[in-house]
């Protein structure tokens, strides 16, 4: 088993390039040309002081990643979270949550909030799965309710 090596960086890092190409592909192939969108959003946001962008590395590869900005003074807006095509079904995600977590709690932030597309159960479920709250009815068709949100508390 390899060890996974936790890198802060700036998204224009060479070694988050896989991330950005994967997530704008995938936006873009779940929700049409609105979908890149999101990863037009200025990278800055996610250095300090109020953010960060982290990568889990593997033998020198980007395996997983996310990031995290300013929603407001007391809460961290997750974005960008992220899993290679080719590292799939091991938990990394969930790494990652645990990584942005920890990184906003040291940031000062007490609560993070995050939304997911409707066209995105994995993220939906993974989000239902490691405590984060729905701010919406989970019984609803997501395609009705749009981006789907979630907070959690982080002491």
């Amino acid at each position: 088993m390899t060890t996974l090596e936790v890198r802060r960086v700036r998204q224009s890092d060479p070694d988050a390039a896989p991330l950005v190409a994967e997530l704008t592909y995938e936006y873009t192939s779940r929700y049409g040309p609105m979908g890149a969108e999101e990863m037009r959003r200025p990278a800055d946001v996610f250095e300090p002081p109020h953010g960060q962008f982290l990568l889990l590395m593997e033998s020198g590869v980007a395996v997983a990643g996310g990031a995290f900005m300013r929603h407001d003074s007391e809460t961290a807006e997750l974005k960008r979270i992220w899993t290679h095509s080719q590292h799939r079904r091991r938990g990394l995600a969930r790494r990652v949550l645990v990584e942005l977590e920890n990184e906003a709690r040291a940031f000062g932030y007490n609560r993070i909030y995050l939304t997911t597309g409707p066209r995105q159960p994995e993220a939906k479920g993974l989000y239902l799965a490691t405590g984060y709250t729905p701010l919406f009815d989970v019984g609803a068709d997501p395609a009705a309710i749009g981006p789907l949100a979630f907070s959690k508390v982080v002491h």
